[in-house]
C-alpha cells in the first residue's frame, strides 16, 4: 500500500442505483487506494465517525462509507424483510462505481452483507470482516429469551433500555464500548429508530436457521477477521468464517468486544492497514 497522503477532508456525497432501482448513498473522503465501509445493524455511516475511524482511514485510503438500504440516507424500497441477500447488490453497485481495486470493510451485519457480496465483485482487492453474525438455529434459540425481553421493553416504550440490552447481551459490546456509543451524539437517534430495522433482521435470522457458508469455500480474496475475546457467540461466528475461507487470517484483540474501534480505533486501524499493505 502507498504511504500516507495528506487527507482530503472534503466529504462528497454520492449515490448509486442498485440492481432493483434502490438508491444507495455513500460519503467519499480522503485519498489513496479505495476502501468501502459497510456498517452493522441499528446504525448508519455516521458510526464510522466514532473514534475518528473514518478520518484515520482517510489518511491512507479513499473512504467510501455507505448507508445500507433502510438506513441513513439510502432508499427504502418496500417493507424491510431483514434478509441480507438483497443488499449484496447494493455493495456491488458501490464497488463497481470505483475504478481501482477495492478493500471492502464490513462490521457485524455489514460484514455479513460484505461477505455475501464478495463473490460477485471483480475488482475486490481485500476483505475485512469484523465478526459477521453467522449463527446456527441452536444459537438463535439461546438468544431467544433476551430478544423477547427486548421486545417487551420496546412495546413498553423503553427504547433506550431495550437498545442497551441488545448491545450488551446480544451484540456483545464490552462495557467501555457500550459507554462510548451511549455518550456519542448519535445515541438518541439510534435509540429512536433501531426497532424499525433490528426486529426484521432478528426475525429473518431466526427463520433462516443459520447461513450456509459452503458457497464461500472457494473465495480466495485475502481476508482479515478481527475478533474480540469478549464477543462470545460472535467470536465463534468469526472463527467459523475463518475455517471456511481458504485465504483468511484471524486476529484477536484481548479485552475487547464487538465494537473495538469505538475505544481503540488506532489498534483497529493499524491492524487493518497493515493487512492491506501486505496484500500489495
Amino acid at each position: 500500500m502507498s504511504k500516507a497522503t495528506e487527507p482530503d477532508e472534503e466529504k462528497e456525497i454520492a449515490t448509486v442505483t442498485s440492481a432493483d432501482g434502490t438508491e444507495i448513498v455513500y460519503e467519499r473522503s480522503g485519498s489513496g487506494p479505495p476502501s468501502v465501509f459497510v456498517h452493522g445493524s441499528t446504525v448508519d455511516r455516521v458510526v464510522w465517525e466514532l473514534g475518528d475511524v473514518r478520518s484515520r482511514f482517510a489518511e491512507h485510503t479513499t473512504v467510501h462509507a455507505m448507508d445500507r438500504r433502510y438506513h441513513g440516507d439510502s432508499g427504502s424500497p418496500d417493507e424491510y424483510s431483514g434478509k441480507p441477500d438483497p443488499q449484496f447488490d447494493d455493495v456491488v453497485a458501490v464497488v463497481e462505481s470505483i475504478d481501482d481495486p477495492v478493500t471492502l470493510i464490513g462490521h457485524s451485519y455489514g460484514a455479513l452483507v460484505a461477505l455475501g457480496a464478495a463473490p460477485r465483485i471483480d475488482n475486490l482487492r481485500s476483505l475485512i470482516l469484523y465478526e459477521p453474525p453467522i449463527v446456527s438455529k441452536e444459537g438463535f434459540a439461546r438468544l431467544e429469551g433476551t430478544v423477547e425481553e427486548m421486545i417487551t421493553l420496546i412495546e413498553a416504550g423503553e427504547n433506550e433500555q431495550a437498545y442497551t440490552l441488545f448491545l450488551g447481551d446480544i451484540a456483545k459490546f464490552a462495557p467501555d464500548e457500550l459507554d462510548a456509543i451511549r455518550s456519542a451524539p448519535v445515541w438518541d437517534r439510534y435509540t429512536d429508530r433501531f426497532p424499525q430495522t433490528l426486529l426484521p433482521e432478528l426475525e429473518a435470522g431466526a427463520e433462516s436457521g443459520g447461513r450456509d457458508l459452503t458457497p464461500f469455500e472457494n473465495l480466495t480474496t485475502p481476508t482479515l477477521l478481527p475478533v474480540g475475546t469478549e464477543s462470545g457467540w460472535l467470536k465463534e461466528s468469526a472463527e467459523k468464517v475463518h475455517d471456511t475461507l481458504p485465504n483468511s487470517r484471524l486476529v484477536t484483540f484481548d479485552g475487547h468486544g464487538h465494537a473495538l474501534y469505538f475505544v481503540a480505533p488506532e489498534r483497529f486501524t493499524d491492524e487493518v492497514l497493515s493487512f492491506i499493505s501486505d496484500v500489495d
